[in-house]
């Protein structure tokens, strides 16, 4: 969900429709509400919040920290002013990026999840239900336990979760995993990582969290 702080009601609608177009649900506040929403939500509704856009208000500046408190979603400040004093100053208040208008919600999207990229890499793991993936080659944990895998087992894991929701083909994965340039090695090794990955899970969590499909590949998503 997008959150949309903005005084101004035709731009609160504006965007939260535009947002519907798009397919991603959004909600639209006056600052001043949400300065007592943001302090006062339950925790659920606050991690559901995808990232947090700030346009024009009295007490605008005052919010990207009460936002940190409660949330690491990226906070995106839209002006519509072309100055660099209110650029700076924008940032100087603790928002992420600072775009200007007209601009269009894709960008805002995608401006989104290249924060929310950073920020996993610079947390230096990615978690997908049960399942914690770590990028500096430590084994996965499953509900905070760790969970052995051999090497080749481990990055075809991470590579699926890093991919989440994307369906990957047995040649992605191989290159993902052996590299092009490898040419000892059939592709056809891949299904046999797999399969042992998939015996492994799911005799761990009672389930198959991946998904696949003839022709088409592999997927793992977790759907809560």
């Amino acid at each position: 969900m997008i959150v949309v702080v903005d005084e101004r009601e035709l731009v609160k609608d504006g965007y939260t429709s535009l947002f519907g177009r798009e397919g991603v649900p959004s909600t639209g506040f006056d600052p001043r509400e949400f300065g007592e929403w943001v302090n006062t939500a339950a925790d659920s509704d606050i991690d559901a919040v995808e990232a947090f856009l700030l346009g024009q208000g009295q007490i605008s500046m005052e919010l990207p920290r009460a936002i940190r408190d409660r949330s690491q979603a990226p906070v995106i400040a839209v002006s519509d002013t072309p100055s660099l004093e209110t650029t700076l100053a924008l940032f100087d208040s603790g928002v992420d990026d600072v775009v200007r208008k007209p601009v269009h919600p894709r960008e805002i999207l995608a401006r989104a999840a290249a924060i929310r990229r950073r920020l996993k890499a610079l947390t230096n793991y990615t978690d997908i239900g049960p399942i914690r993936v770590f990028s500096d080659g430590r084994d996965p944990e499953i509900s905070g336990s760790v969970f052995p895998l051999p090497r080749r087992e481990r990055r075809i894991l991470e590579y699926l979760v890093a991919n989440r929701g994307r369906r990957l083909s047995k040649t992605q994965i191989f290159n993902a995993i052996y590299g092009i340039f490898d040419e000892d090695v059939e592709e056809n090794v891949v299904e046999s990582h797999i399969s042992k990955l998939r015996k492994k899970l799911r005799k761990k969590l009672g389930f198959d969290p991946i998904d696949s499909k003839r022709f088409l590949g592999y997927c793992i998503d977790w759907q809560s």
